[in-house]
Formats: C-alpha cells, structure tokens, sequence
C-alpha cells in the first residue's frame, strides 16, 4: 500500500530519533559474518556425574568468504577439541582459544580456520553446575525412584550445555542423538514418537529452524497418553492422570488458534509436564511445551497458560524477537493471542478477568519500575542477563498494545492483519523496526486517522502507559469487589459470603484487592472460611502469602516454609521470598529456608533467590553500621 507523504515523513523523524537498536549485546557470536545452519548432537547423559558430553556438529553458512573465525558462546564447557571438515575430505585438526568467562555471558569461544569448513566439530563436556540444565535426585521427583534431568535454555542458557551462536537472531534445524540409563525415556523439541521404546537410544529431528533458546531436552520416567490424534501428554506415571483432566481442551485451543491465525506448522503439540522446580509457569519449546505442574489444580481453572505456550508457536517459534531488547514481539503476541484463545474456547467472561488481573497488574509493577524498562521497544542491555530484565511490561504492555490496535481497527481488519504478519515473517527473526513497517504498510495506511505517530511512538517507544489504553471491565469481579467491600466494612462474615461458584481467577481478584495489611482477627477469620494458608493452588500462595507475612500472621510460617522447600516457580516463590526479606527476622527465616530448599530449585530460581538475599543482607548490614557510627 501507498503511504500518505505526511504520516512518512513523521514516522522517518520518529525513527530518527530513536537510539541504534541493531544487534544482540547478548551474545559473541558473528552471524553477519557465518551462521549455524544445522546442528547435529551425539550427547551422552550422564547422571552420576551430572554431566552431558560428546560432539556437536555445526553446519556453516559463511556470509563472508573471506572471514576465517567462528566465534560461539558457550558457558562452563570443557572443550576438548575442534575438528573442521569440507565435502568429501577428512576431519581437521582445527586451533581454539576460550576467553576468560564473564559472569553473565560466559566464555567466547573463538575457533580459527585457514578455510571456510562447511562443518565444524566440537568435542566438549558440561559442567555439573551448568546454568541451562536441572538434574533432579530420585527424592525430587513424583515417583521417588530415577533422577530427572531438564532443560531451561531461555534466555541465554543453551550455551551452557551446547556451543553455539545464543542469539535468537540465528536459527537452525537439528538432530541429535542421546544415550541414557536404559530405564529412562529422552525427549527433545522435536519429533518425539509417543510409542517410543525404553532403549536407552534416542534419535531426533528438528526439520523447522529454531533459535537456541528453544532447543530442549529432558529425560525421567516419562509416560505418554494422547489428548487428541497431534496431541498428548508426557509426565511421570504418577502425575500423568491428573494432567491428561486438567489439559483435556488443548485440542480445542489448537483448532482456535488455527482458525484465528492459520495452521500449526510444527506438526505434534504434546505437553511435557515438568517437576515442581521448574522455575517458568512453562516453556514454549517447539513440539513439546514444558510444564509447571503447580497449574494442575482440578478445575482448569489455570489452562490460561496453556494457551500461551501454544500460542508461541505462532508469535515466538515462528516469527521470533531477533534480540531480547524486543522481547515484546514473542511475549506480546503471545499474551494477546492467549487471550483471544481463551475466550474462544472458555468464553468473554473468562477472558476479561484474565485482562483485569493482568491489566492491574501491570499498573502496579510500573510504580516500582525504572522508566528505561517501561519501554516495549528496550534500549540495548549491556552487561544485563535478560533473565534479571524481565518484567511483566513485554508481556502485558505488549498484549494491551495490541489491543489498543484491534480496538481502533476492529477485529474484522485487525484478525487478518495478524495472520498476515505470522505468515510474511514464518521462520525469521525480526525487530520492533520490522514490524513498525509491516504495520504501516499493512494496517496503518489504511486509515491513517486512527492512529497517530505520536500514539505509536507512545506504545512502543517511551515509558508508562498511554492514555489511549483501552480499560477492561468484568461483571464478576463487580460482585467479588462488592463481596470484599462488604467482609472489609464488618457487614457481613466471612463464611457467609457467597464464593461457592467462584474460580481461581475471582479468588486472586478478591486477594489483590486487600489492604497491605489485616488485622490478626481478619487473617484467622479469612483462613478459617477459606483455608488459604493450605491451598494447593500456587497463584492463591503467592498471593496470600506475602499478605499473612506483612500482617505478623506466624501462623501460617510453617506452611510458608514448606511451599517454598515443594516449588520452585520464580513467580510463586519470589513475591514470598521478598516479603520475608523486608524485616530482620524475616530475613533471617528467608535464609534459614532457602539453605534447605536451595538443592531442589533450578540454578536459575537459586540464583534470583541467592541475589535478593545477598541485597537485603547487605542494606541490614548497612543500616546496622550507620546506627553504631550515630550512636543508636
């Protein structure tokens, strides 16, 4: 479509303005100089030492003939050698060096050649301490008899246990083969084949290029029962009942999704359903989303995150964020596709109390939040993990940015719009940048009166939320704020109050709609009604939790303590962690727990839990220090 010369020329001077964006400060690698095309493992799995060692195969497309050095990324590994090989000719013997590591980034891997290889070998073995895998103690898992091991390779965490170029701006297709302990069963993100044998040697292909971050493994005592004919469940035997009832309508979301943005082009979507140290509610690894089994609560009431892990595979696994300064594309997209899956299949109620909660909780974590990270569209990160930059500002800034869209076009126009964008851009990486053109060219110069520059720019580009943001509203959250208002207000008790039918969602709603402290009466009487303090349901703890801890409600201490030592989601646990730490006995209590559950979370929730302790220790130190020199 032709753009009108005035909306051009004002969004030229928009970009203008903005600071250079382009690459991944995340990562060593070159890929405008050669890219990974094809990765083949042979990788042995190795529980008693908690190690993953053997080769990788990289394929290479030399941008520039002339350049002669690949750079990877790699984290803790032990390379042994590197190997290069063209055509027919024999393997290489090829020189290396490995850079002294950065904390965050780990270590570049530099390998020098005095030809351009097709194909490099790397022989290397994984640290047991290796940031991107878990390996799980009989102890820690359902069924109490085989260790587990997992993968979590988002954001740059496939460097620790394969050297690679961790940029999500390279993609690349995949095999592997794995050797474990005969009595476990492997999994990777790709063809998983649900009749698997128990052999101890498993093969895969990924035939669609993927980033790194999406490339996974697993490997437990795993069973497999179908859902629908391309989809299915993997868990332990012990779990694996209760997720196929909880998970039932997963081929009902497929089938929106496709009806709303067009065919799922990854072949099976089966779910892998995760130990509780799982530190993601989920991870939208392609053809296998793992799972936290903390949304396993009997009533489906959190199947929410089912639909976002599934809508990744069109907004994230196919078209993907080419650094993580635009993370908003793949959780943006996600968000707002979630959503629109949700009420398709649950209907609008449902989906607008998801929006609320997501809305408000937005609202609240920007009051705290440094401007420069209220941007969908982020300044470069030097130096800052991606995993410590995570805010809920890609996720639901980006989803209410869309929203904003579909309500000024309509869906009749936008629906489309979205579709086409999934399908120009399949299997690319892409910027803000790219999709501000696609936008003008094919939403925006249809009717350039709706959307002003300043409005985009706005969105995308400064911090906060704009004015133009469409407010959501649910009818049955007026009945819980009335309920709340009332209980608060002395007219009514607790126990009379009429939540029979409510869901987790109005639950949560009437949570989040407390004072920051009750009274100790007001706790007892809450728990006695309500049985909080025991709730198997995670987003309840993580919300009521927090509450009891500022309130003095000890009462509840012993169970605190006992959530924090089962689950290792960061969501549920950190919001409890940073309440305990925000007083000296608290913090006292935070460590004392930590030290016990440390060895059953994932390196990464240990590392977020390790830091927040590390920052209250040190500012009760400091204020301990400026009280003696008073002479307080």
């Amino acid at each position: 479509m032709r753009v009108s010369p005035v909306l051009a020329l004002i969004l030229v001077m928009v970009a203008a303005s903005l600071p250079v964006r382009a690459g991944d400060e995340h990562s060593y690698a070159e890929p405008d100089k050669v890219r990974i095309v094809d990765i083949a493992l042979d990788l042995d799995v190795d529980f008693a030492g908690r190690t993953l060692s053997g080769r990788a195969d990289l394929r290479l497309d030399w941008r520039d003939p002339e350049h002669r050095t690949l750079v990877l990324d790699t984290r803790a590994l032990e390379i042994e050698k590197v190997l290069g090989k063209s055509g027919d000719g024999g393997w290489k013997r090829l020189s290396f060096s490995l850079a002294e590591p950065d904390p965050i980034f780990g270590s570049r891997l530099a390998i020098r050649m005095s030809q351009p290889y097709e194909l490099v070998r790397v022989r290397y073995r994984t640290a047991p301490t290796a940031s991107g895998l878990q390996w799980l103690e009989p102890s820690m898992t359902a069924g109490g008899k085989h260790g587990f091991l997992f993968s979590q390779s988002q954001a740059i965490h496939a460097r620790s246990w394969v050297p690679l170029q961790d940029t999500p701006s390279v993609r690349f297709t995949y095999r592997a083969r794995i050797s474990t302990p005969p009595e476990l069963i492997a999994l990777m993100s790709a063809d998983n084949d649900p009749d698997a044998a128990r052999t101890g040697d498993y093969l895969f292909r990924m035939p669609q290029p993927i980033p790194s971050y999406l490339l996974a493994i697993a490997v437990g005592d795993l069973v497999f029962k179908p859902i629908s004919a391309r989809a299915g469940v993997w868990a332990e035997p012990a779990t694996i009942d209760a997720a196929i009832a909880e998970f039932a309508d997963t081929e009902a979301m497929i089938q929106a999704t496709e009806a709303l943005y067009g065919e799922y082009r990854w072949g099976r979507y089966d779910l892998l359903i995760l130990p509780p140290s799982f530190p993601f509610g989920g991870m939208e690894n392609p053809r296998l989303s793992f799972i936290t089994p903390t949304v396993i609560v009997g009533d489906r009431s959190l199947v929410a995150l089912i639909a976002h892990e599934l809508a990744h595979s069109w907004s994230g696994n196919l078209v993907t964020n080419a650094s993580w300064k635009d993370m908003w594309l793949n959780e943006g997209f996600t968000s707002y596709v979630e959503n629109r899956v949700v009420e398709a299949v649950f209907g609008a109620e449902q989906a607008a109390m998801e929006r609320v909660i997501s809305e408000n909780g937005l609202r609240k974590e920007l009051t705290d939040l440094a401007p420069e990270r209220q941007r969908l569209a982020l300044l470069p990160l030097p130096g800052v993990d991606p995993d410590e930059a995570l805010t809920a500002v890609p996720y639901d800034k980006g989803a209410w940015f869309l929203r904003f869209l579909e309500a000024r076009f309509g869906r009749e126009r936008f629906d489309p719009f979205l579709r086409g964008w999934f399908d120009a851009r399949a299997f690319q990486s892409v910027t803000t940048a790219d999709f501000e053109t696609y936008l003008r060219e094919h939403l925006l110069t249809a009717d350039p009166s709706l959307v002003s520059a300043e409005e985009l720019r706005a969105w995308l580009h400064e911090p906060g939320l704009p004015d133009s943001a469409p407010s959501t509203s649910s009818t049955r959250f007026d009945t819980v704020d009335e309920a709340r208002s009332r209980w608060l207000a002395g007219r009514v008790a607790a126990r009379d109050l009429a939540t029979d039918d409510w869901v987790t969602q109005e639950w949560l709603h009437f949570l989040e709609g407390l004072p920051n402290t009750l009274e100790p009466t007001q706790l007892i009487e809450l728990d006695n009604a309500f049985r909080f303090t025991s709730s198997r349901n995670g987003e309840i703890s993580m919300r009521w939790y927090p509450l009891a801890l500022r309130s003095g409600y000890f009462e509840a201490q012993p169970t605190i303590a006992a959530f924090l030592k089962r689950v290792g989601r960061r969501k549920l646990i950190m919001p409890v962690y940073e309440a305990l730490v925000a007083t000296p006995d608290g913090l006292a209590f935070a460590e004392q727990v930590f030290a016990s559950a440390r060895p059953g979370y994932h390196p990464i929730t240990a590392a977020s839990v390790q830091a927040l302790i590390d920052t209250a220790r040190a500012s009760a130190e400091q204020d301990a220090t400026a009280t003696d020199e008073s002479g307080g």
